[in-house]
Order: structure tokens, then C-alpha cells, then sequence
């Protein structure tokens, strides 16, 4: 007997002015909106469909309805959205007027001049849990068990279990628990001094990622302050850290979601006074 796994879909439309691409700001508003809603499941792919109302020639509808969808995936991609899940950026032309009386059909048009944005969620089959000899597995160090371990100058530490909420710098509610007990090892730890790097992932030719709460392009910076901040509350000695923005310069590879991270590098090792 064959399972089918039904794919659920999330839809959103985005409405421009007469002859603009450029996106209105409470259109844009509506879409960050949207796009924050996203990070509560698993993306398969996204469409992103442009189109104009019947006024103008065909050659110009399309060469419109093709920018109004670039601008979109625009605003994805400065979001956190990785290119590589967005599979069509068209532009369709014009949408034929549908009249249905006379007093409707600047609203109609208006309705017309959209782009149609369709993501499609990702199936997750069930677990299956292959059978293994308990001799045969290998655990890796936790992140507080690296800390706790012999450490050098330029060591790298990613705190790959913290992960961020798209387009913000706070830490998705899962990875609380874990970054207290990164701040609790650093504290007890207190020989060792060190840098925390901020990343982002997604954006174009290795730029930083707007952060939604304060409007600036400055996300990566905002992650490892965010975690500086954390860790001094915590206890941890504000000389022994310093935190560095370093915005989509070293993407991981493999699931976006690793990207947005944050990870220090071992600047100092003394001696242990505890």
C-alpha cells in the first residue's frame, strides 16, 4: 500500500501602483508580514508570478510584469529566503479585463497590477530510525563540552544547536535553553577570551541582511551583539569579548537555516584561575 503525502500551500498577493514596480510601502509592510509567517515551516519552493492590467502595449506589460516579480524576489532574498528555493520569477503580461460593470473596472485593474506569490511546504516523510550497535556510534563534543576541552588561538566553536529567526536577531525559541548553558560553560570557563562572529544567509554578493526590527542592514552584527549582550547578562566579562558582524561571507553550505548563526573564535587562552 502507497502513502501520499498531501503538500499544503501559502499564497499571498502584492499590489503595485500604475505603472511601477517599485513596491508601495504598505505592500512591502503586508509582505514582511507574510514572510515572517514562513519561518514556522519547512519550504519545498516558492513561485513568484508578476503581472499588469490591460493598459499599455504587450511588449511593455511584459517587460513590467517581469520587474514587478524581480522586485519580489528582491525582498525574499534581503529577508533570508534562499534563492535556491525559488523556482519561477515570471513575468506573465497583462490579465485581460473581466468587466463586470462599468463603476469596477478601475478596481479591477487595480487588482490587476500584482505579483502572485505561491509557497508550497515541504513533505516530511515519517522517521524511520535505522537499528545500530550502541559500539558503533560516535558522539560529537557539545558546544559546552568544546568549551570546557583544550583550546588554541583561532579555534572555532559554532554554536550550530542556536538558531535565529528569520530576518531578526533573536533566537528561536528552542536554542533559549541551549544558550544558557553556553553561558554558563563561559563563565566557569573564564581563561579563555574571544571573538563572537554573526552571520546571515541568502543575500546577494556577500552582503548583510536587513534586520525587521530596526530597518538597518546590519543583521550579522545584530546576531552576535544579541549574544554578547546574552552572555554579559549572564555573567560572562565584557573584556574577554567583542562581537563582529560578518554578513553572508561564509555561508555553510546545505540548509539555509545554518547560515543564520553565530559562532566564536578563540582570541586568548590563559591561565585558569578557577
Amino acid at each position: 500500500m502507497s502513502i501520499v503525502f498531501s503538500q499544503t500551500q501559502y499564497t499571498h498577493d502584492v499590489y503595485f501602483n500604475t505603472d511601477e514596480f517599485a513596491v508601495p510601502k504598505t505592500e512591502e509592510n503586508r509582505l514582511l508580514l507574510f514572510i515572517s509567517k514562513l519561518q514556522e515551516i519547512e519550504i519545498e519552493s516558492i513561485v513568484i508570478y508578476g503581472f499588469c492590467d490591460d493598459v499599455g502595449a504587450d511588449s511593455y506589460n511584459m517587460v513590467l510584469s517581469q520587474q514587478r516579480a524581480d522586485a519580489i524576489k528582491t525582498i525574499f532574498a534581503n529577508n533570508e529566503i534562499s534563492e535556491s528555493l525559488i523556482r519561477n520569477v515570471d513575468g506573465k503580461g497583462e490579465i485581460l479585463l473581466k468587466i463586470i460593470s462599468e463603476k469596477d473596472i478601475l478596481k479591477i485593474r487595480g487588482l490587476n497590477r500584482k505579483v502572485e506569490i505561491i509557497v508550497t511546504e515541504k513533505v516530511l516523510e515519517p522517521e524511520v530510525k535505522a537499528e545500530s550497535s550502541k559500539d558503533n556510534i560516535v558522539q560529537n563534543p557539545t558546544i559546552t563540552e568544546q568549551i570546557k576541552g583544550d583550546l588554541e588561538v583561532g579555534d572555532k566553536i559554532i554554536f550550530k544547536d542556536i538558531l535565529f529567526k528569520t530576518g531578526y536577531s533573536t533566537v528561536v525559541s528552542k536554542s533559549k535553553k541551549t544558550l544558557e548553558e553556553i553561558a554558563k560553560a563561559l563563565v566557569e570557563r573564564d581563561d579563555i577570551y574571544f571573538t563572537i562572529q554573526g552571520h546571515v544567509c541568502c543575500t546577494k554578493y556577500t552582503r548583510d541582511a536587513v534586520d525587521k526590527r530596526t530597518k538597518k542592514r546590519n543583521l550579522s552584527v545584530a546576531r552576535a551583539k544579541y549574544v554578547y549582550d546574552y552572555f554579559a547578562k549572564k555573567g560572562v566579562d565584557k573584556k574577554r569579548m567583542r562581537f563582529v558582524g560578518m554578513r553572508r561571507r561564509f555561508p555553510l553550505g546545505g540548509d539555509p537555516q545554518f547560515d543564520r548563526r553565530v559562532e566564536i573564535v578563540i582570541t586568548y587562552v590563559g591561565n585558569n584561575t578557577k
